[in-house]
């Protein structure tokens, strides 16, 4: 089987299969599969100077990939947004409160500039926090935010 794609697999079918994975990236829109294309289309360029086997080109590949991943991790995705356990720890970010808040239930409050793109946003609170008071974040959780009233 070896044999038959070393024979069979020619440079630009890895430059075709690269520029194939660049498609379906931008169908994505994540980058995560870029660095494959980006590894295969090099596969094919290599191959097309020093004539490697299907073995040796499937492993560079494999190799590139694993780097690509890695760098990915590493740079591109995002930490989340959370309490650092410190006591005076908040988001400049302040709002006010268009529903009332009960502790550790739900309300609504409008920030006045955007958060994570949106300027209404359900939040929680560990205290009562009554419709017309200004507050500040405290802490973000995915699509949660608990907040607190501004201290005069």
């Amino acid at each position: 089987m070896i044999e038959f794609l070393n024979e069979t697999v020619l440079w630009w079918h890895w430059i075709v299969f690269g520029i194939g994975l660049l498609i379906l990236d931008m169908t994505m829109g994540t980058f995560f599969i870029l660095g494959l294309g980006v590894a295969a289309i090099i596969v094919g360029i290599l191959d097309i100077y020093l004539d490697l086997s299907f073995t040796v080109e499937l492993t560079i590949w494999m190799i590139l990939s694993i780097l690509a991943i890695a760098a990915w991790f590493k740079w591109f995705r995002e930490n989340p947004i959370t309490d650092s356990g410190q006591s005076n720890y908040r988001l400049d970010t302040l709002g006010v409160v268009m529903e009332d808040i009960q502790p550790h239930s739900r309300g609504k409050v409008t920030f006045d500039t955007p958060v994570l793109g949106n300027t209404s946003w359900h939040a929680t609170a560990k205290v009562d926090i009554d419709k017309g008071s200004r507050v500040q974040i405290v802490q973000i959780n995915g699509q949660l935010i608990e907040v607190e009233p501004i201290k005069s």
